[in-house]
């Protein structure tokens, strides 16, 4: 089940429209929404879980351009560009300032939305991300797995390489692969390549510690994509932030949907 309703919203130009598709969790109309960033390749399904277990929310998420149902864009885009298009959306909807979750890629999209724009992000919630080309790396052979999509293409290779790359309860139970890639929406190598081009280059090493947001940090002790080592850097360098490590891999939020939870809330309903 879906807990998220779905519409598409023009947030391009008259000369140059853009239809992307939006998700909301109306929640209970009380305390501050939360705004969800998702992984690369990942579309709005792959989160519902969290998100049914949260359902006093409200919460926003939406298909990047080129992902999932939304449209592929024209050309090359930057994070920045994710973070204004992260605006237009609280603005359709009469948000002023929200909450803000951002998990593996969509953690720098995160990044970036809190530090262009400070003033609508009150809490950061970051999970399995880092801060871009500065960041410890995984190892060349993990790197090499997910410079190509084909894990969201082909089931079968999906679960042959989903423990070298998320590492955690993928390694022992390849089968949640099966599950994983029943919620994607694929739509085009071009839409994940301008993700990886999105961030190319990009770093929020030098202005992590200007973040006036408080931030917990999540992240999984076993992840082959994003070392452990990447958070406690992290953890260093934000001012207000904290680290909760899971016993797990990089995708814990999908393993393990009732600890992540109860780990956000906590920290988002703090007072």
């Amino acid at each position: 089940m879906n807990t998220f309703a779905i519409e598409m919203m023009d947030l391009g130009t008259a000369a140059d429209p853009l239809l992307v598709r939006v998700g909301r969790q109306a929640g209970n109309g009380k305390g501050v929404p939360l705004l969800m960033f998702n992984g690369i390749g990942g579309n709005i399904e792959l989160l519902a879980p969290l998100a049914e277990r949260m359902p006093e929310r409200e919460i926003v998420i939406f298909d990047i351009p080129g992902v999932g149902q939304s449209q592929l864009p024209r050309g090359p885009y930057r994070l920045c560009g994710i973070a204004r298009m992260a605006t237009q959306i609280l603005d359709r909807f009469g948000i002023g300032q929200a909450d803000v979750l951002g998990v593996s890629w969509g953690g720098a999209a995160a990044q970036e939305f809190a530090y262009r724009f400070s003033d609508r992000c009150r809490r950061l919630v970051l999970c399995a991300t880092a801060a871009g080309v500065a960041m410890i790396p995984a190892s060349p052979t993990v790197l090499w797995k997910m410079a190509t999509p084909k894990r969201y293409t082909d089931a079968k290779y999906s679960r042959s390489i989903s423990g070298d790359i998320y590492g955690g309860d993928f390694r022992t139970h390849p089968s949640l692969a099966t599950e994983l890639f029943r919620h994607i929406k694929w739509q085009s190598k071009l839409g994940y390549y301008l993700q990886l081009v999105a961030i190319a280059g990009w770093t929020s090493i030098h202005w992590l510690p200007g973040l006036r947001q408080p931030t917990l940090l999540m992240a999984g002790a076993d992840d082959p994509l994003v070392p452990l080592a990447n958070a406690k850097l992290m953890r260093m360098l934000i001012r207000h932030s904290e680290l909760k490590v899971f016993d797990c891999g990089h995708l814990f939020l999908v393993t393990r949907p009732d600890d992540s939870a109860a780990a956000i809330r906590a920290f988002l309903d703090k007072p």
